[in-house]
Formats: C-alpha cells, sequence, structure tokens
C-alpha cells in the first residue's frame, strides 16, 4: 500500500475499540476506529485526496480505512459519511467522506447511506480555525434526513481525519438524537490529541 520509503513515514493507530464494539454502550460515545496517526505518507494522501482534484484515491485510501474497520472487528448496520455543504460540495465536485464510505460498506459489509445526513448551514473549513473555534463552527450544523433510517442502527460515521472530533461528535449527536443505536468513528487518519478528546467526549446534552 506503500512505498519503502513512505511506510517509515506513517504510524498506525493502534488503540481501537474491542472487537464488535460497534454494538456496544462504549460505541455511543463515539469510540474511533483510525488506520494511521496524521502525519507522513498518510497525510500527505489524504490533502492530494481532499485539495488536489484526486478523487481516484479514493480507491487505495478506501482500502486502508477498510483494513482498519476489519482489523477492529467493525460490523456496523449502516455507513454514513460526514456530508459537505451543497456550495463546497459544488466547489470540490466530490464529497471524499462518501466515496470512502463506498467502499467501506462494499467490505464489511454493510447499507450505504451517502444521504443520511445534510449540512444545514455552510461553515468554515475546520483545518482553517483554531481549535476553540472548530466545535463552535459546526454546533447544529447537521441534521438526519429521515430519522426512521437510522433508529435502532448501529453507524459507522466515515471521515477522512478526526482532528479535534468536532465535526465527527456533531454528526454523532445528531445521528443518536434521530435514534441511531450507535455511533463508532471511521476515519483515515487521527490527529494524537484530537483522538484523546473524542474518547473523553460525552454525546452532547442538546442534540440536534
Amino acid at each position: 500500500m506503500f512505498c519503502a520509503e513512505c511506510a517509515l513515514t506513517t504510524v498506525p493507530y493502534v488503540e481501537r475499540p474491542p472487537r464488535g464494539a460497534a454494538g456496544s454502550s462504549a460505541a455511543a460515545r463515539g469510540d474511533l476506529v483510525a488506520f494511521a496517526l496524521f502525519g507522513g505518507a498518510v497525510a500527505e494522501g489524504i490533502r492530494r485526496f481532499k485539495y488536489g482534484d484526486r478523487p481516484d484515491l479514493a480507491r487505495p485510501l478506501g482500502r486502508l480505512l477498510l483494513a482498519a474497520a476489519r482489523e477492529a472487528g467493525m460490523s456496523a448496520d449502516l455507513v454514513v459519511p460526514v456530508p459537505l455543504h451543497p456550495r463546497r460540495l459544488a466547489e470540490r465536485g466530490y464529497n471524499q467522506a462518501a466515496l470512502l464510505a463506498a467502499h467501506v460498506a462494499d467490505g464489511l459489509p454493510a447499507s450505504l447511506a451517502p444521504r443520511a445526513l445534510c449540512r444545514v448551514r455552510p461553515t468554515a473549513q475546520q483545518a482553517q480555525l483554531p481549535r476553540d473555534l472548530r466545535l463552535q463552527n459546526v454546533a447544529g450544523a447537521f441534521r438526519v434526513r429521515a430519522p426512521e433510517r437510522v433508529q435502532r442502527r448501529r453507524i459507522a460515521l466515515v471521515d477522512d481525519v478526526a482532528t479535534t472530533g468536532a465535526t465527527l461528535a456533531a454528526c454523532r449527536d445528531a445521528l443518536l438524537g434521530a435514534g441511531a443505536a450507535s455511533v463508532t468513528y471511521l476515519v483515515i487518519a487521527a490527529a494524537e490529541s484530537g483522538a484523546d478528546e473524542i474518547r473523553s467526549s460525552p454525546p452532547s446534552a442538546h442534540r440536534t
């Protein structure tokens, strides 16, 4: 998956939930499964995929994501990507999380629900904001389109990166508020500080 030189710069993310965690009560707090820590070749691949007009990278990166899910023993009923606002989707031309989610759904196997969540208002790019403003930026930004589709379902919530976990947490709160049984985060890479925040972050008391 990586050349020998690139592999040396890729640090696996080894702290994963126990097998079957997607159906556990712990998963409702937002457990995290990631292929690697954010850095090195993985970080460069994600940047090219996300900002370099490289949707073709969804296949190799999706394989990494699926490998992490399988190694963690994940099981899920629905695979849901983090949505883009329509304006951002038009600018980029594709939703990188949706492309990744399609690979995961095929391989788990699970049903793909690419439109389960929608972003109801535009937000500033999280990467451009300081840590203390990221949660405020995405609070209330997501809504479940059809709550009956996610009720009592185990959800694998897919994105490319978990930095502070603010976007993932906002999506999780919307899904749990609509009746999902559990939500497990599935990302290619996680910032080490962000993984710590995700593990210690309970669902919001004010779900949207």
